[in-house]
């Protein structure tokens, strides 16, 4: 049996998967995987996901070249989603920031902080 075989999916095919900073155990985003990410995953040490709206499974940060390298894989009680600890090259966020949750919600503002700084210029990057 593969760890690709011993998780469930969702009816969907899709497995949500928290991807964690292995040093600083920081949430870094919350992506998707299908199988065929999974494996690939599994297979290259580099995180692959599935993009929903496009259909297609990618190397998560292909694009920009802030790859994720794959250091441990961790399951939740009930099989139906993942940890995957990585090793992260730059940022994880396409906004330019370290992670994807860069604000927080000030209850007495009633609005979102910015809690990190931009690491990079996702217009330059993404060209």
């Amino acid at each position: 049996m593969s760890l690709a075989d011993d998780v469930e999916y969702g009816e969907d095919g899709l497995l949500p998967v928290a991807v964690t900073d292995h040093t600083s155990n920081r949430l870094l985003v919350l992506c998707f995987l299908n199988r065929e990410a999974l494996e690939k995953t599994i297979a290259e040490g580099l995180v692959h996901v599935y993009r929903r709206s496009k259909g297609v499974t990618v190397v998560k940060g292909v694009g920009s070249g802030h790859v994720q390298r794959v250091r441990e894989i961790r399951v939740n009680c009930d099989g139906n989603s993942l940890e995957i600890r990585v090793d992260q090259e730059v940022a994880a966020c396409a906004h330019g920031y370290y992670s994807c949750y860069y604000r927080r919600w000030d209850a007495e503002k009633n609005r979102w902080e910015l809690i990190d700084e931009r690491i990079f210029d996702p217009k330059e990057v993404y060209c």
